[in-house]
């Protein structure tokens, strides 16, 4: 048998395997992330089952170690409570990705089975470790039973022939595999790698190509662990492990021999892993921004290389590199040996540890338009941000954030002639802009009253802030008081020139001017209230949104208003008439600043 053979037998029972067979498996390793670790505890949960061995049961938060959007952080909070409750070791937010810990911490090791919500959990086949990514389902499953099914796959082996060229790293050599092999070539296939240039290199190195398995569709990368591998893991498992090692007669589907002395430096083109170009064809592409982490390139050996390059360097003007650590060890190992320092230096961002822009839950993501060089291992449209993403080693991001431009460390100091294209993108908008200002008339309005006896409503109850990255004002409505109690259902139900009165201090909190928009958004026709926060009041009007005030609640008992009422409300005089029964009382009127940049159609009105 070959590694995953072995290993699939040996946990399954079995004194042997062969590829189609499917076999229980039992899980040494059974993990839940941030990400889809919420739904794992609901379907455990929801189907009434328990967990089948918590010491070999795990969380790691490392999508959004910032905990910065809110529901990563409800899910988070959800599997902690979930944690405790079962005696759940969690590694948290402050500790990084979860894949790494599990080798770092002896979670794994040679010969174990690892499954997590991760795709790349096949990392684990830099240790010789049958490490595979599943869903909600498959993983809730082995937090209760302790095993899952598996199909045993058809094994391929690469051997790489023949001398590494110097300058040849890692990531070269596994986006050399992806040009060989593209995504769907290697697909369903366990891969084993070996070869005299394969045998030396470090675990680092192993995690890098054996994390971008997932580009290639490979159900994973496994190298047989060289002895300084068994002794690292060896040092941090409390498991007396037997690595496993291929048989001389093992079968494979096929096998590939490469000489990986043709192998080039390379770059991934935006939009596809396997779209692999060579370096030199994309030397001095301009970029925008840079990224060094990911599950792919930050360990320490990776900063290293990179400190190595920044080190007496500064990022280039108007350039923006983020670096961030696999995990909190290795950060903490940066800081020792003065990398944080060098990066900081250079003008470099240094986040905690996580997996960054490649789970979009923390730096590492662009705008559009924006060119960034990253070493993450996926740059699909739209995975790391808007923007275009190459991706490539450690160093040539390094020596590009100096340059501002596709280059290689050697070129740095070298003076090359590159036009840095200027946008002129605004001067442009500007010339095509058409403006939303309109002038205002008509001072008189009717509508249906929404009665909202709320004091300080403030501004993440009219317009939360998950919503904050719209820019559009027509996408806005629709999230209109959905986070206040009473009437999450506002924006579905209220109508074009429909008017809402409330209460003291409407819209206190914070200074976002969605939460005026929004109601332009729904076509609310104008918000009567006692009292506003002093911005949100300011915000209104500067944008020509009806907002009046009132001094006595009471007032509007005298009309017999009640919610839904259509009413008349003159902005110059502050006549409110109750079309119902024709009774009006007054409240207060536009002044004159309000009345006259609503006219105007807004504080912007005129291009002025």
């Amino acid at each position: 048998m070959n590694i995953i053979e072995k290993i699939i037998a040996n946990h399954s029972g079995k004194e042997s395997v062969k590829p189609g067979e499917i076999v229980d498996i039992y899980i040494d390793a059974r993990v839940a992330r941030d990400f889809g670790g919420a739904n794992v505890v609901k379907n455990i949960v929801d189907n009434k089952l328990s967990v089948d061995n918590p010491n070999k049961t795990f969380f790691t938060f490392d999508c959004n170690p910032t905990g910065s959007d809110q529901k990563y952080a409800e899910n988070q909070h959800y599997c902690r409570q979930f944690a405790q409750e079962y005696g759940i070791k969690v590694f948290d937010i402050d500790r990084g990705i979860g894949t790494h810990l599990a080798i770092d911490n002896g979670i794994a090791f040679p010969g174990s089975t690892f499954i997590s919500t991760d795709s790349h959990a096949n990392i684990m086949g830099a240790i010789g470790s049958f490490g595979q990514g599943m869903g909600d389902q498959d993983i809730a499953a082995a937090f209760a039973n302790g095993k899952i099914w598996f199909k045993v796959p058809e094994s391929v082996k690469i051997n790489l022939i023949g001398k590494k060229p110097d300058n040849l790293n890692a990531k070269d050599i596994v986006l050399n595999l992806l040009s060989a092999f593209g995504s769907n070539k290697l697909l369903g296939y366990s891969v084993e790698i070996e070869g005299e240039s394969i045998e030396n290199l470090s675990l680092d190195e192993r995690i890098t190509i054996s994390s971008m398995g997932t580009e290639m569709g490979a159900i994973i990368i496994m190298f047989a662990p060289s002895s300084e591998i068994i002794n690292y893991c060896k040092q941090r498992s409390p498991v007396n492990f037997e690595p496993v090692f291929a048989d001389k007669d093992a079968n494979y589907k096929q096998i590939f021999n490469i000489d990986i002395s043709t192998f080039k430096p390379s770059i991934s083109m935006p939009g596809h892993p396997h779209d692999v170009n060579l370096l030199d064809n994309v030397i001095n592409t301009k970029i925008d921004s840079a990224f060094i982490g990911s599950c792919t390139n930050g360990r320490i050996e990776d900063l290293r290389s990179a400190a190595q390059i920044l080190e007496g360097n500064k990022i280039a003007k108007g350039i923006i590199l983020k670096i961030v650590p696999a995990t909190d060890d290795v950060w903490k190992q940066a800081m020792e040996e003065g990398l944080i320092k060098i990066f900081k230096d250079a003008g470099a961002l240094v986040s905690n540890a996580g997996c960054a822009g490649c789970a979009a839950g923390q730096v590492g993501q662009n705008g559009p338009e924006e060119v960034t060089l990253s070493t993450g291992n996926r740059n699909f449209a739209g995975k790391q941000g808007k923007g275009l993403v190459y991706l490539t080693s450690p160093e040539i991001v390094a020596a590009s954030a100096i340059t501002g431009y596709i280059t290689t460390p050697n070129n740095i100091n070298k003076t090359t002639e590159v036009e840095h294209p200027k946008y002129n993108k605004f001067a442009k908008l500007k010339e095509s802009a058409k403006t939303n200002i309109q002038k205002k008339d008509k001072l008189i309005t009717e509508g249906r009253i929404w009665i909202i006896e709320k004091d300080d409503i403030d501004t993440d109850m009219i317009y939360h802030n998950r919503y904050l990255a719209i820019t559009e004002i027509k996408e806005m409505g629709q999230y209109t008081f959905d986070n206040l109690k009473g009437f999450e259902t506002f924006a579905k139900e209220a109508k074009p020139g429909d008017i809402v009165l409330t209460l003291k201090n409407f819209g206190c909190g914070s200074s976002r001017q969605q939460a005026v928009d929004c109601f332009i958004s729904l076509g609310i026709e104008a918000i009567i209230a006692e009292s506003y926060g002093a911005i949100y009041e300011r915000n209104a009007i500067n944008v020509a949104f009806p907002i009046l005030t009132y001094s006595n609640y009471e007032i509007f008992k005298e009309i017999d208003l009640v919610n839904g009422d259509n009413i008349r409300l003159n902005f110059e005089t502050g006549l409110l008439t109750n079309l119902k029964n024709n009774k009006s009382v007054n409240i207060n009127s536009f002044s004159d600043v309000q009345k006259e940049i609503y006219i105007k159609g807004g504080l912007l009105g005129g291009g002025k």
